[in-house]
């Protein structure tokens, strides 16, 4: 099994995504691979794969909320793969800057389909509570 113990590189020697969000996607593309037949893919097929999904990633931010003695989940802003590199860059800062504090959630889908979700607590302000909700699709 190909492990990745810093940032998968591309043939340029660039970083294609940071560490931590690396991490949250990689057993969906193995997935991906293993239901085309390639149960053991090389760092070039993981690559390749991710090349090929990347461009319908999604990445949703949801803040937690109380509401009506319990808590919800509201949607702030969902980013396109072209939209998220400040995103990725530094998530804690793009939160806070944006949205203040508070309890984060962030989506990662593929199209329709779920991929994996990472939880920020950025401090500061809850500046999200007079922000819209964002409407479902």
């Amino acid at each position: 099994m190909v492990s990745f113990p810093r940032e998968p590189f591309n043939r340029e020697g660039d970083a294609v995504l940071p560490q931590w969000a690396w991490a949250l996607i990689e057993s969906y593309l193995r997935k991906n691979l293993a239901a085309q037949g390639i149960e053991r893919p090389t760092r070039r097929q993981l690559l390749e794969e991710f090349a090929r999904v990347w461009p319908e990633f999604t990445a949703t931010i949801l803040v937690q909320e109380p509401w009506m003695g319990t808590i919800r989940f509201k949607r702030l802003v969902k980013l396109p793969s072209t939209g998220m590199d400040a995103f990725l860059e530094d998530p804690m800062k793009f939160i806070g800057d944006r949205f203040g504090g508070g309890k984060f959630k962030m989506n990662l889908h593929h199209g329709m389909h779920f991929v994996n979700t990472k939880n920020f607590k950025p401090d500061g302000p809850p500046l999200w509570k007079d922000l819209p909700e964002l409407g479902e699709e």
